[in-house]
């Protein structure tokens, strides 16, 4: 049948030490565990001890990583696209990783269990260890949000699997769990969506000003710098004009993707408004701002906008505007108008170019 686990002619028949053997042996005492009422409602208070998805999962894992007589378990959950990312773990799973992930998206693409003796002889995993795994699905309101997934690092003599009873109380007492991890992770998802900019995916205005107020507290408090680079688009008007509102979309999107590739994973990048973008620059004092501020510039400089999406090859540039606490400002709103200016007399030089504030802005 296509698509089903192949048989695993190379186990060892009888060997009592697999996977395998293990949950036949342990199938009673879970299911004693899954009846007893204290079970269920141990698990419920850990998962929603926290409002953290991975901490959920994690809780989740620490309740249920005794039930399973496995080297490794995970919690994988789908990601807001077709894959599934492992978000917690207990055991040496890190060799594992590409082959659960997979496991994982067949589950949640075909609601199912999923039991074989060796990934290695599974066609539903391309290039599978010789690994036996047992899965089920994380389901909540009609659906499959994830999986709960065991694997050992050994091929069983036979298919992994549980008492017809276990498995129905199984399914039971993983629903709670699963209706936590799907709140958190919708929790999460507005969360993210009220400080992300929609068209680009980078922070938004309002998230930039709260993080410039919470840096340039702690910048004050220590004594180490912070740097702000405003940046415009030149030209950008033009793609409007010419190729319509969409192709413009797109070139901004594409502008993002160069600046976030600029971007150091402590640095903010943000969609200020229109065409206009900011990059925030925790511990950067100016000479490394401009450096930045430069490297951003000739990126924009260099990449040939639309041209994947539309076969076009439109070049714009970036007048960019840099400032740093506490060279010429005391605070986020006096280091926004000292780089916002700084970005305007690039404008008024001849655009394309970077410019250091050097003094504050008098209000």
């Amino acid at each position: 049948m296509p698509g089903a686990p192949r048989t695993n002619p190379a186990a060892p028949r009888g060997a009592q030490a697999d996977l395998a053997a293990r949950l036949r042996q342990r199938a009673g005492d879970l299911q004693d565990r899954l009846n007893r009422r204290d079970t269920l409602i141990e698990l419920i208070r850990s998962v929603n001890a926290t409002l953290d998805p991975r901490k959920v999962a994690d809780a989740l894992l620490g309740q249920v990583h005794g039930w399973f007589p496995a080297a490794c378990i995970v919690v994988a959950v789908q990601d807001g696209s077709q894959h599934a990312a492992l978000i917690a773990e207990r055991g040496p799973c890190e060799p594992y990783s590409k082959s659960l992930e997979h496991v994982a998206r067949w589950i949640t693409e075909h609601n199912e269990e999923f039991m074989t003796a060796s990934l290695a002889t599974d066609e539903r995993v391309p290039d599978g260890p010789a690994a036996a795994v047992i899965g089920f699905p994380l389901r909540c309101r009609a659906r499959t949000i994830g999986a709960l997934i065991a694997l050992d690092p050994a091929a069983s003599s036979d298919t992994p699997t549980l008492p017809p009873d276990v498995m129905s109380s199984l399914r039971a007492v993983l629903e709670g769990p699963a209706l936590a991890l799907d709140t958190m992770m919708h929790m999460r998802r507005f969360e993210d969506l009220s400080v992300t900019d929609d068209l680009t995916s980078l922070y938004n205005s309002r998230y930039l000003n709260q993080v410039l107020r919470r840096e340039s507290k702690r910048a004050s408090r220590s004594g180490r710098p912070l740097s702000l680079l405003f940046l415009d688009l030149d030209g950008f008007k033009s793609v409007n004009d010419r190729h319509g509102h969409l192709c413009g979309s797109r070139a901004l999107v594409e502008a993002a993707a160069v600046i976030r590739g600029c971007a150091r994973e402590t640095d903010v990048p943000a969609r200020f408004g229109g065409d206009e973008f900011a990059l925030v620059l925790p511990d950067t004092g100016s000479e490394g701002a401009v450096s930045v501020a430069e490297r951003v510039r000739e990126r924009i400089a260099a990449h040939s906008f639309l041209k994947a999406s539309d076969g076009l090859d439109i070049r714009l540039t970036a007048s960019v505007g840099v400032a740093t606490l506490p060279d010429v400002a005391a605070s986020a709103e006096e280091l926004i108008k000292a780089a916002d200016a700084a970005m305007y007399r690039v404008k008024d030089r001849g655009k394309n170019g970077v410019v250091l504030a050097t003094e504050p802005v008098n209000s």
